[in-house]
């Protein structure tokens, strides 16, 4: 027996073991419930149902079902008293989460923003109101978690994209002051957005316009005998001088979503005399979120950011009243 063969294997065998169990403890523990809710919180990551039981017109109980929205917090000592509601696209049939959610909360939260990501329902299984319910709910239950969270509750802006572009110009366009006999605190709140921001914005989304044909209801598969209920909800014709200041951001050649549909609605508040800032861009597909790395788009977030200073919703609020003085 050659036992110079034999000794590395029996040496090496139970490093190899013990280097597979180590690798197998630690594979578990990072999809266990306890390290999944550790990574959240490590992440500032917190989801939250908007309503505590079922959601009006409620149908059933998976994810799609339930509207909430995502919490991700700047890191501690960072917040500046901002808030946003992020809405993603994808033409009332699905959501963009990641470019148009995740990724942009990323960005809020960097700059001192404390953001929330919405998952809203949408769907022919749940056709117009219910996604401006969902965002006016949303709206309601950030303003309600204000003092818990960190920021102020006349610091809240909804943020959209394509179709979520369309959902945040309805809530600006289409709000309440709340109901004050309410028996749920959270509806007590006003639903109005405290500023917008647009995305390439649907905004032709209820628009009956020269083809007689709301463009929701084509993407949705809609028969025009019960379509012609959803032209009341095209935020252009809701303009008024309540609506909050807008920023609107857009590409010239976006073949999606008419970058004309922008320029009317940005029309409207110039003649409300609502305060708002338009950026339009010669190129860039549509689904651009904040640039893709697009030399040319990769500009859009760094306008944002200035905006947003000029409006002193990047400083704490006591600074931003000072530097107002």
């Amino acid at each position: 027996m050659n036992l110079r063969h034999l000794a590395p294997r029996s040496i090496l065998a139970p490093v190899l073991l013990a280097l597979l169990s180590t690798a197998a403890v630690a594979q578990s523990a990072q999809t266990s419930p306890t390290a999944l809710r550790r990574q959240a919180k490590m992440l500032n990551l917190t989801t939250y149902r908007l309503w505590d039981g079922n959601a009006p017109g409620q149908q059933g109980n998976t994810a799609s079902d339930i509207p909430t929205i995502t919490l991700m917090a700047p890191s501690p000592h960072d917040g500046n008293g901002t808030a946003v509601i992020i809405a993603p696209g994808g033409a009332y049939v699905w959501e963009a989460s990641n470019l148009e959610g995740r990724q942009v909360a990323d960005w809020f939260a960097a700059h001192g923003v404390t953001a929330f990501v919405l998952h809203y329902r949408l769907g022919r299984k749940y056709l117009y109101p219910i996604p401006l319910l969902d965002a006016q709910r949303a709206i309601r239950l950030v303003r309600f978690k204000a003092r818990e969270l960190g920021y102020s509750p006349n610091r809240i802006g909804f943020v959209g994209f394509s179709a979520g572009g369309h959902l945040a110009a309805s809530t600006a366009t289409m709000f309440d002051n709340g109901n004050p006999s309410a028996a749920d605190p959270i509806d007590r709140l006003s639903s109005r957005p405290d500023f917008v921001v647009l995305g390439y914005p649907w905004l032709n989304a209820m628009d009956l316009g020269q083809t007689k044909v709301i463009t929701y209801c084509s993407m949705l598969k809609l028969s025009a005998s019960e379509c012609g209920k959803y032209a009341k909800y095209n935020p252009t014709a809701l303009v008024t001088s309540k609506t909050p200041p807008t920023f609107i951001y857009s590409t010239t050649n976006d073949d999606t979503v008419p970058v004309m549909a922008s320029v009317r609605y940005y029309e409207k508040l110039v003649a409300a005399g609502v305060p708002a800032e338009m950026h339009l861009f010669l190129r860039g597909g549509h689904g651009s979120g904040l640039g893709k790395g697009d030399p040319l788009l990769d500009v859009w977030p760094r306008l944002l950011e200035h905006w947003m200073r000029v409006q002193g919703l990047l400083t704490p609020p006591a600074a931003a009243s000072a530097q107002h003085k």
